[in-house]
């Protein structure tokens, strides 16, 4: 190990997580990332992921442009006794879906069931290894969302440190239950339920909605019924489950917009070895319909032009 050290002494660490100090959250400085190509266009046969993934219906293969990079070390250090800064350790992992042209929507529950078999495997164990707190499983879905290959893929990041947005969800999550003693989302899922006008879709055990305060049009929030807090300890009739009604809400998304972009992440309790069982995982699924404008980037406000009971009714339809 000691000549391992030795080795990377003189080597600058490619990615680095720096801390704003004015709002405590963490940005990622990674470099290596700007060598990456829009490949947006590339036709099928000069497509490397349709070789990559030509004998398995989903490869999962490390990004070759990664964000979080695996080391020993985080080496948390100052700049000038007042900035904090450390390595962006981590793992970055593709996940490769096989077919070039046939995107999440046109799959079938039985594929999309694997899918998530996929993201569970995984997470079992990434969450093992040394300085993974937190593991963000996202989909990005068209240009505008983000994608810069056209093939099917999602992406799995590994990070020492928790999500900005989670860390708050989670704070607020434990207040409500300590004051309330009950789950936040529960008690969501309850009134969404009984009030059903922006409910999209529900079997046995999955409610997908358009919340209240949409951060964009047609967002939807697919949670299960029950109460779970770690998203790894889906069983296999859930799995089904929430195949189905990521499917169908797809599906309708796809057909109501006439396909657009869109991204989805998976927000879970981490898996920093802490109790968070007040939390209650949920999928995000955000249609891209607009363009962040200078209000919403400085606010930090967004602007939804649609209202949630209208889309989730014009979901329904389709």
């Amino acid at each position: 190990m000691a000549k391992k050290n030795k080795k990377f002494e003189k080597v600058e660490f490619p990615s680095e997580l720096r801390m704003d100090l004015v709002s405590g959250d963490w940005v990622v400085m990674a470099p290596g990332r700007a060598g990456r190509k829009n490949k947006e266009e590339r036709p099928e046969k000069d497509c490397a992921f349709c070789r990559i993934s030509q004998k398995r219906p989903i490869t999962v293969v490390p990004n070759i442009f990664p964000v979080f990079l695996p080391y020993f070390e985080l080496n948390e250090r100052r700049e000038g006794n007042l900035y904090k800064k450390m390595n962006a350790v981590g793992f970055h992992e593709v996940v490769i879906f096989r077919d070039h042209k046939k995107q999440l929507a046109d799959f079938s529950f039985g594929q999309l069931k694997k899918v998530f078999d996929v993201y569970q495997q995984r997470y079992l164990d990434l969450m093992r290894k040394k300085f993974v707190n937190y593991i963000s499983v996202f989909h990005n879905y068209g240009r505008e969302a983000g994608a810069t290959i056209s093939h099917p893929h999602s992406q799995i990041i590994t990070a020492p440190l928790i999500d900005v947005d989670l860390k708050r969800a989670l704070w607020n999550a434990k207040k409500y239950k300590q004051k309330k003693r009950k789950c936040l989302y529960c008690r969501m899922n309850d009134w969404e339920r009984k009030n059903k006008e922006r409910i999209v879709f529900e079997n046995k055990d999955f409610l997908a909605v358009c919340p209240f305060a949409s951060k964009t049009a047609f967002e939807v929030i697919i949670s299960p019924k029950k109460h779970l807090a770690y998203f790894e300890m889906i069983t296999e009739k859930e799995k089904q489950g929430l195949a189905e009604t990521f499917g169908l809400v797809l599906k309708k998304i796809s057909k109501a917009l006439k396909n657009p972009a869109y991204n989805f992440y998976l927000h879970t309790a981490p898996c920093d070895g802490k109790n968070h069982n007040y939390y209650h995982w949920h999928w995000t699924i955000l249609p891209k319909t607009s363009i962040w404008a200078g209000f919403e980037a400085g606010a930090h406000i967004e602007i939804s032009t649609v209202e949630p009971e209208k889309a989730a009714e014009y979901l329904r339809k389709k």
